[in-house]
């Protein structure tokens, strides 16, 4: 390496160290990723709401980490099942898994922006996105129709959040419990359309809220936003096992990568770059100096079959039909060692029988090709046409071996 070559490569050096150094003292972006896992403290994490359920609800809470299919094989269980995700959508055979369980008289609690299509038919529900025209954003407004849970004013989400209510629902046996709007300073709560409500299935319910960001970190730091948060699972029925699910969350921790420790912190992760330019830097200004080029080695031709070609025409080429005669009697024999693993010494009544059996020839048609060949081979001249039949019968012999026919 030259002396220029060595400066250029200690200033890209220093300026790597020098950005390294930079990115990771610089402060973190807020995540706002909608996570909604109990264990993560981001804005849309759920470690709050988890504390907040364990200090102020009597009930036993319990997490569940496996899918409700799985968990609700169990007979035995009952209370309320909680789910909170960005997204809910049960299979068909967990969604029937799951009503069964509530027409028990359970209790299923689900805030999802998107709830699975299959649940909303069952229910006779639908949905839709309620957004400004004139806006590019939608703040949700929130409220519950519970005048004992309201207050002088609605509770307003100041970012930019989906916004969705239920279009329709059936009045006669559903009860609706919230209201959501896209916050306006012209439009009130009172203008908005049903956000949450209770639809009874045989002795239980199912309760529906389309604002999961109302039970985010982020919604219950909010001034005294926890009122609301709390007073919408105050409707699940009291001195019952509520379990808190785990399987149908956005931020579930699921390790896959040997480096995922490595990777996680970011001071490790940028040192793991570093090793890895390193690494890179080495091979292209050390890798070129030393590399040679690999000679091709061309690998020798078979030519068996070009010298047992040239061989046998020149036995043919003589007409000298009967060593050609022995020498094929003999790579048959040779075949019957090799693949039939069969002594050739002695050609007796049981020699037959044991070729037959193995070959998937008849002991007749066995017993006749080696009696022609024994005929053959003794003789003291072949004709072509006797040279012709031998080869005609091996050759069938073989074909009856090898499945051929």
């Amino acid at each position: 390496m030259t002396k220029l070559q060595k400066i250029f490569l200690g200033l890209f050096l220093v300026l790597l160290a020098g950005l390294v150094y930079l990115e990771a003292t610089k402060p973190a972006p807020v995540n706002w990723f909608p996570s909604y896992n109990n264990q993560d403290k981001i804005p849309l994490g759920t470690v709050v709401l988890y504390d907040l359920l364990k200090e102020n609800l009597d009930q036993s809470l319990s997490e569940i980490k496996n899918t409700p299919y799985e968990n609700l094989q169990d007979s035995t269980l009952q209370g309320s099942y909680l789910f909170i995700n960005d997204y809910i959508n049960f299979d068909n055979d967990e969604l029937d898994k799951v009503y069964q369980w509530t027409e028990k008289g359970n209790t299923v609690f689900i805030s999802a922006n998107t709830i699975g299509q299959n649940l909303l038919d069952t229910l006779k529900l639908e949905t839709k996105i309620n957004y400004l025209v004139n806006s590019i954003k939608t703040e949700p407004l929130l409220d519950l129709t519970n005048k004992n849970f309201r207050k002088s004013q609605s509770y307003h989400i100041p970012r930019n959040f989906t916004v969705k209510n239920f279009s329709k629902i059936d009045t006669v046996t559903q009860t609706v419990l919230g209201f959501s709007e896209s916050f306006s300073e012209v439009k009130t709560i009172q203008d908005s359309l049903p956000n949450f409500i209770k639809a009874p299935v045989g002795k239980g319910s199912f309760y529906l809220h389309l604002q999961p960001e109302a039970f985010s970190n982020y919604f219950l730091l909010t001034n005294d936003f926890a009122s609301y948060s709390l007073n919408a699972l105050s409707y699940l029925p009291k001195n019952q096992s509520v379990y808190w699910d785990k399987e149908y969350k956005t931020g579930k921790r699921i390790n896959i990568s040997p480096l995922y420790v490595l990777l996680k912190n970011k001071y490790f992760k940028w040192a793991y770059y570093f090793v890895l330019i390193g690494v890179l830097l080495f091979v292209l200004f050390e890798g070129k100096r030393k590399q040679r080029s690999i000679p091709i080695v061309t690998p020798p031709k078979n030519r068996t079959y070009e010298y047992t070609r040239t061989i046998s025409g020149m036995y043919l080429d003589k007409k000298d039909y009967h060593a050609v005669a022995k020498k094929q009697a003999a790579l048959f024999f040779e075949y019957i060692r090799i693949n039939l693993r069969i002594p050739t010494e002695q050609l007796n009544n049981r020699f037959f029988k044991a070729v037959a059996s193995k070959s998937g020839n008849t002991e007749e048609d066995t017993k006749k090709l080696f009696t022609f060949i024994e005929k053959v081979t003794h003789q003291q001249n072949t004709s072509k046409e006797e040279l012709q039949k031998l080869y005609n019968d091996i050759k069938a012999f073989k074909n009856k071996f090898d499945g051929k026919s």
